[in-house]
Formats: structure tokens, sequence, C-alpha cells
């Protein structure tokens, strides 16, 4: 029998891809492989001390091949028996299992508050082995333990526990990728997880670590109380990323953007980015110069600086953030992107995004999730994210993992787009230091993101004024019995010889020193390097609104235009709606046909990026458009290939022209909008469009309005031109596609921070759009846009409205032919429910008596510009305000205050609209349509 299974192929390597697809399908059904593998396969199974399918089919498969090479001179005594190959295959399952398991054996924590799993599967015995088998050499198949091919049993197991069970605990197995598998498995078994610091980069980590801590006595004792989130117990944090910033630029890295929480920022802020520890010690004391209108406290500050390093000037920059953990995560991934287009097809190795998180957070908040769902999709990749987990072990005053989490490591998240894990020790700098290297080694192999699990402690309580024995008393019984990082460090170097003791006290009293007099020990920051890459915000700031700008276009560049964006390439299949849009725009280019609202855009996008101002637009189902108006992506019919047959004509305008990108985004609304608003910061001179599929699902996305969008200006002093475009109107399709929650926006509206408008015509998007990119001015850019409008043909324009002169007009008159005298009341209104007013008007011969002016910019509100229109009528003192929406909802009570403070003395403002109620629309068809008209009923009842 043997000599029939080893008469098999299966030990050659050129057939190893071959016998792991067939054990695959024995795994998942036995039936369907050949007798004699099935008998193999079963025998292995059965053999003691095999783990589990999990262990044994991928990594056993690599090893076959280099099992066959050891056959002809195997050094298990001369002759290769049944016997001894059972044993070689229980000694590459045991290796396996390390692989796979030997992170739960790993000794991570640094309190030690539970000894290291002892794991069935990492013990010899489980494989068939026995003590006997511990002198005798056996191949390690396709290992690399300091590249030995054959080791003995005693020697590969102290090996694997070295690489698998120390103070590094690595997860990897999970990875589909086989390059990817050998080269992390290489890296950590070729170097036994060990590393290999000269005596000056020791010294160097040391002061790191004393900096860290130092810095947190100091504030602990100079400023008693006060809030700072201190980074204690987790020191090794600084060192690691100090070490990435000094040694990225090895790997071609000039830019890092750093993410991060509250926790250890102001330490990374002084430590990490340079940052004055005086100008710190200002903002404790109060002295800081308020220079914004809001600002925010300390540690949700953000910062940016360039540092030197060995490969040259490195700009960091340290985003700022809410207090909302994580959210901050995509913002970072959208600036890392825009900055990474700004540099071409280096962008990805240049720019590195770095996102730090807490344990509690990075397993409990679903941005997390969305944001590795985002990394490897082609609209939104950056390259590779190095995560780093400060896995203090507790969340605010939870630490018990069957409190936190349903996962075995906090880091489990990250296994959903394959990206390995680092389990370091934070007791252990070196090792923290080793595999941020690791992982910047990865990352720029591979382009994917990387985790690293910084586990250590938290000193203190969730803030400085909080006591963690009240919920914590085991755990804070460890924390008060243990010396630090710092000392545990110095001692080891002191020991080692690289140190004497008193060095290790000179640097704590360098270091205070330094900070008594509010100054670095070394200064890393550079004051007068300036990358050719930064941008020249300064044409963007102290722009007032009512700035005007020539948004209209010549006829003949309108027509020049369309027929570019309505050419296909020749044999292109176009389905026969596509066909038929394209059949339209060109006649509504000539001027035979209204324009409408699919037009409108596209003009709009064709003419800036020919212009040389970029155009981003993201969102669901952003290429066809929700509503099928857009079409900003063909599709050839007779396509058989993913990758062929999409042709964006946008992109085909003229010779160097400016990108076109349109992408239908993963259906996560946080995620994405807060990746666009990130995106949006860092790249000013870009129209950046980020789109609801319907305007009520922004609720999902509602941290990043109300702390970035609304308030980002305020408190940080961001500009952000972000566009978003929000599907709203009361068409009777009930309360979760008819309200994009106006109300909401409305109300976030203070010091000009946003502009809110609601076109009720296809011209008005065209100039909107236009007038967003042309004019320097970076305020967030909310469009409320009407649904059922996009195909109304009196709400679509004619040419000349597109045409030079024309320009974007925040209030429109009504223009019907009257004698204004005699008008009593006039309406005002926003949005489409205007041509339900002109309607009910003209079905009651009320034109003479009633003008109906439509408010096209709701905020910043236009006073000069209604004041003008109501003035027009001065003997009209009833003044209506008609909306679609709830008396509750709507713009109702944000803008009345604002139009009261307009009216005349005998002038009074009424409401038509709604009632209130706690839906945003009725669900039932007659009831919408019973409500429609009741409130267009009351806005012509002149009595």
């Amino acid at each position: 029998m043997m000599d029939e299974k080893l008469n098999f192929s299966y030990l050659f390597g050129s057939n190893a891809p071959y016998i792991e697809e067939l054990y695959e399908n024995y795994l998942n059904d036995p039936q369907s492989v050949d007798e004699r593998w099935r008998n193999y396969f079963t025998d292995l199974a059965a053999q003691p001390g095999f783990v589990d399918r999990d262990v044994a089919h991928r990594p056993i498969q690599e090893s076959f091949a280099n099992l066959a090479k050891t056959r002809a001179t195997a050094a298990i005594s001369g002759a290769l028996d049944e016997s001894m190959l059972k044993k070689q295959v229980g000694v590459l399952r045991m290796i396996s299992a390390y692989r796979i398991q030997g992170v739960g054996a790993a000794q991570l924590d640094p309190l030690k508050r539970m000894p290291p799993r002892n794991l069935d599967a990492l013990d010899p015995k489980f494989h068939g082995l026995t003590d006997a088998d511990m002198a005798v050499q056996f191949s390690v198949g396709e290992g690399d333990f300091s590249g030995k091919d054959k080791m003995t049993l005693s020697d590969i197991v102290s090996k694997l526990k070295q690489t698998y069970c120390g103070h590094i605990g690595v997860e990897y197995m999970y990875i589909a990728n086989t390059d990817e598998r050998r080269w992390i498995r290489n890296y950590f078994e070729g170097s036994l997880s060990t590393p290999n610091f000269n005596a000056e980069q020791k010294r160097y980590i040391l002061k790191q670590i004393t900096a860290a801590e130092t810095m947190e006595r100091y504030l602990h004792t100079k400023y008693v109380g006060q809030k700072r989130f201190s980074v204690e117990g987790g020191e090794s944090s600084i060192a690691g990323l100090n070490y990435l910033i000094q040694n990225a630029g090895k790997d071609g890295v000039e830019e890092v953007i750093i993410g991060m929480a509250h926790r250890g920022r102001l330490n990374v802020l002084v430590n990490t980015l340079g940052k004055k520890p005086g100008d710190l010690f200002a903002e404790f004391e109060g002295r800081a110069a308020a220079t914004l209108p809001s600002g925010d406290v300390k540690y949700h500050m953000g910062f940016s600086s360039d540092i030197a390093t060995p490969n040259g000037p490195m700009h960091v920059t340290l985003a700022f953030n809410p207090s909302h953990l994580e959210i901050v995560n995509p913002v970072v991934q959208g600036s890392a992107r825009a900055k990474q287009r700004r540099r071409g097809e280096e962008g990805y190795d240049q720019v590195l995004p770095v996102l730090i998180h807490g344990d509690s957070a990075f397993i409990g908040l679903g941005v997390n999730q969305a944001t590795f769902n985002l990394s490897k999709t082609r609209g939104y990749t950056t390259g590779g994210t190095i995560h780093i987990v400060i896995n203090n072990q507790i969340g605010f005053t939870t630490s018990d993992t069957r409190d936190v989490r349903s996962t075995v490591y906090c880091t489990d998240i990250a296994k959903m787009v394959e990206a390995p894990v680092f389990h370091v020790n934070g007791d252990d700098p070196e090792a923290v230091c080793f595999v941020v290297q690791a992982a910047l080694d990865y990352r720029k192999q591979f382009g994917k993101d990387v985790v690293i699990d910084l586990v250590c402690f938290r000193k203190l309580g969730h803030n400085e004024g909080d006591d963690p024995t009240l919920t914590q008393p085991m755990m804070y019984k460890r924390v008060a019995q243990h010396p630090g990082t710092r000392a545990l460090y110095a001692e080891k170097l002191v020991k080692e010889g690289v140190i004497k003791a008193e060095e290790a006290e000179s640097y704590i009293q360098e270091y205070r020193a330094a900070l008594d007099k509010g100054e670095h020990v070394e200064q890393t920051r550079l004051t007068d390097y300036a990358s050719k890459h930064r941008v020249d915000w300064s044409k963007y700031q102290g722009q007032d609104w009512r700035e005007k700008v020539e948004s209209g276009l010549p006829a003949a560049d309108i027509q020049r235009l369309a027929d570019k964006f309505t050419a296909v390439p020749e044999g292109f299949a176009l389905h026969n709606t596509a066909k038929r849009v394209l059949e339209a725009r060109k006649a509504m280019a000539a001027g035979t046909q209204p324009i409408d609202w699919g037009m409108a855009e596209t003009i709009a996008y064709a003419s800036l990026v020919t212009n040389g101002t970029g155009v981003r637009i993201s969102g669901e189902d952003s290429g066809r458009g929700t509503f099928s108006h857009r079409h900003a992506v063909l599709h050839d019919q007779k396509r058989e290939k993913n990758d062929d047959g999409a042709y964006i004509p946008l992109r085909h305008m003229s010779e160097g022209q400016a990108p076109f990108i349109v992408i239908d985004s993963i259906l996560n609304e946080e995620a994405v909008m807060a990746y666009e608003y990130g995106f949006a910061c860092s790249a000013p001179d870009k129209l950046t469009i980020w789109e609801a599929q319907f305007g009520d699902f922004a609720n999902g996305a509602q941290v990043v309005i109300d702390q970035f969008i609304s308030s980002g200006e305020t408190k940080w002093g961001r500009l952000c031109g972000l566009t978003t475009i929000l599907p709203h109107g009361y068409d009777g399709q009930g309360p979760e596609h008819s309200s994009a929650r106006l109300e909401r926006w409305l109300q976030l509206c203070s010091e000009e921070n946003m502009q809110i408008v609601m076109p009720s015509e296809a011209s008005q998007m065209f100039h909107i759009l236009r007038r967003q990119a042309l004019r320097s001015y970076r305020k967030p850019l909310v469009i409320f846009m009407s649904k059922r409008l996009l195909r109304f043909k009196d709400s679509m324009s004619d040419l000349k409205d597109f045409t030079e002169g024309s320009t974007f007009r925040s209030v429109i008159s009504d223009d019907a032919e009257r004698d204004n005298s005699k008008v009593k009341r006039v309406i005002l209104c926003a949005g489409q429910v205007y041509y339900d007013l002109v309607a009910g008007r003209a079905e009651r011969n009320l034109t003479e008596e009633i003008a109906i002016v439509r408010v096209e910019q709701l905020y910043p509100f236009p006073y000069a510009e209604v004041q003008a229109e109501l003035q027009k009528y001065p003997n009209a003192n009833d003044i209506v305000w008609a909306q679609e929406e709830p008396r509750n909802q709507g713009a109702f009570h944000q803008l009345r205050h604002r139009i009261e403070k307009i009216l005349g003395e005998q002038q009074k403002l009424s409401y038509a609209g709604r009632p209130a109620s706690a839906s945003p629309a009725v669900g039932y068809m007659s009831k919408h349509v019973a409500q429609l008209k009741q409130l267009v009923e009351d806005a012509m009842n002149l009595n």
C-alpha cells in the first residue's frame, strides 16, 4: 500500500496546485474525488493527532512538494517507511498548527492577567510525535527557519515557539493568496520574530519611550485633574509611530496621514509631529489665541509638519477629529486618495495612511467594517493602510471580552479583507518596531491593509478624573504593580551593556528640563521646507458667498462639448434607452429641444474637465443615476468581459483634459460621505460630489454631517467644497423616499458655514455646479434635487438659459404679466411644489391676485433678493411660505425668522403645507394626493 501511495504524483512540486484543488474538493464532497485519493485523504484524517480541516489542507499541501525532495536522501534512518512518513506528516501538521494557532499561546499581555493558553494542537504528541523523536531530523517543508531545510524536532519546536509564541503573534493563514502567505511566513520564520537592532537604534527607542512617559507624568503633575487622555501603559506606540515615520521614506514614502482618537493624541502632537510643548501648555492654561469662531478641545485638534528623516523630509499630518470614535478613518482615506492622485502613478507609494485605533472601538464600530470594505475597491483604494490598535484591553469601564466582542481578537474585523494581523506585547518596544517594519514592508510589497495589535494597558482611568478601580479592581492591582515599559526596557538595555543605569535617568532629566522651557530636547520639525505637492489655500480663504461668477457658456461651446459626449466608439452597441438619451441630447445642444436635468449636469461636467477642473462623483448607482437620468457610463450590450465594454464619454473630451471620475460606491453612506469629505478637503481645485441614492439615506451619515461638514470650519478652520446631492420631493413614495430632511440641514446652518439650494429648473443645476467649481468659495454645497422634475417638461430649460450672461439665480421672480399693484398675496416656496402651486393658481384664475416667488437658495439666505421681490408688490400684505413637507419639518421653522426680518409693517407671514407629522410622509397614495390638494388650497385661499 505504501508503494502505491509513493507512486502517486502527489509528492512532486509541479502537481501541488492539483493536489490542493483535489483536497479542497474532498473537504467539500468526498465523493467528488477519485477513490484512491479519497482513501488516502480519509486515512490521513484518521491518523492520531490530525488537527482539523482548517489546519490540514493548505499548509500541508504546500509541504508535499518539499517532502518529495527528501525521499531519495531521507534523513530518517535511510529508508522512508510508512511509520516515519506519518511522523513527517505529523511534523508538517504541527508546523501548520503553530502558523494558525500559535498566536493563542503568544505572550502578549504586559499585565499577565491570564497565562498563555496550552493548545493541544501545539503539542507534538497531538500529532503522533514522542520524546524519542526530539533528536530526529525532519524536513520543515517550505518553512524558512533561518534558512535550514532539515532540523531536529527539538529545534523545530523551539523555533516555532520563538517565532509564533513569544512577544509577537502572527495571524495570516486565512489569506488566500499563496505569495502573501509565503512572504509573511518567510519574514517571521526567517527572523524567528526576533528584532536585531544595534545599540544606537536601541538608545533611540528608549529615548522615544522616555519622552512619551515623561511628558505624561509632567502634564499629570502640572495640570492636575485636566483631561488629556494619557497614553501611559502604551508608550511603545509612540516609539513605533516615530520608527514608522523615520523608516517609511526608504521605500519612497514622502507623506504620512494619521487618523486617531483622543487617547495619546497630545503625546503624538508633541513627540511625533513636533508641536512645541509651550504651545500645548498655553492651551492647558487657556492662554492660546482664540483664532477660530468655535474652536475645539486640544485632544481633537489636528496638526501638520515636516519631519527630518534619514531619507529626506517627511510631511506628516494628524487629521482633526471629533469624539465620535473611528469616524475619522474614512476621512483620512479620502484625503490620502486625493493627495495620491495629485502625485500621479507613484501616489500610492508616496502617500501612506496610518490609522490608530482603540481596541473596543476597532471591533465595535461599523465604520471600520465599511472602511475595510473600501480598501480594495477601484474608486477608493489607497494602496494599503497601516492600522495600529492601541489595545489597552479596556473600553471606558468595560474590559471583560464576553461583553466587549463576539470574536477572539479585537482585530478579527480585519480578516474580512484578508489583512494580516501582527500582535505584539507593548512591553517589548523592540518587537513593536519590528512589526512596524514588517507592516511597512508588507504594504510596500502587496499594496494592502495590515494591522498591528499593540497589546498594552491603560495606567489611569478613561480620563484623568476617572477612578478605574471602581469597576476593574483586579486589573488595576496589576497595573499598580507594573513598573512601566520605560523602566523595563531601560533595565534590559543596562543588562545588555547598551547603556548604564545613570544614562537612562539622564534621558528623563534632559526631557523634563526641555519641558520646563517649553521646548524639545531635539527639534526634528523643519520650518523652512515646502513640498511641491502642497496646496495653496490662501486664495480660498476669506471669500464671500455673494461673489459673482460667469457660469454661462457660448452656445458654440455647448454644441462642441455635446458632439463629444454624445459620441461612442465605432461598433459600440448602445442600449436602446441610452441611445435615445444621446439622441435627445444632440437635439438639446442644437436648441431644438428643451434641456433636461441629466443634460444640464453633463454640460457642466464636460465644460469643467475640458477647462482643467477635475470632477469626482461617487454614490450608489452614480454612473447611471438612480433615476436613470445621468448615463455617465455607457455599457456595450455585446460585452463579454467585465473589464471591457464600459465607455465614459466625459473622459474623452479633449487632449490633456482634467480627470472625470464617476464611481458606483459601496452601500454605506457614512463611510463614503466621510471619504469624499476627506477627498474634498485635500483637493480644493476639484469638484467633488457625493450623491445619495435617496435623500433620506444621508441619515446613515449623520455623524459626518454634524461633526465634519457643518462644523469643521468653525471648530478647526477646515475649508471644504464637498457637494452633496440629495434627491428630495413628495411624490407619494412613502416615508422613506420623500424627504432628505431639509429641516435638519437648515438647523445646522450658521456663520455662513454651508450652502443649501433647492433648484427648480434644469439650468439652475448647471449653474450651481459650475459656480461651486469656478469661484474660490470653498464651503459645502447641499443640493436638494427633485426626482419628479428630472423628466418634467416645465422644469426643463431653453438653451439660452445656459449661454453667456446667464447665471445661478438665488431667487426666481414670478414672470406672469399683470399689474403688480393688484397682487394681494405673495407665495414664497422652494423646489418642485412650485409647479403644483402654479397649476393650482391657473385652475382658480388667481394670477392677478397671487404671485409665486421661488427661493432657490435657502442658506445663506438671500435677504436682499427676497426683499426686492416683495417690494414689487406694494399692496401684497399677505405673505405665505408654502412647502410640501409637514409643518414641523421642511424649511418653514428655520426660514420664518429670516423672512419676518424683511417684511414690511403691514405684512404678515403665514404657512401653507402639510400638517405636523411624526413621519416625513404618508404611505398611502390617496392620502398623499389629498394632502397635496389641501396645501395648494390653503396657499390659494385668499380668505
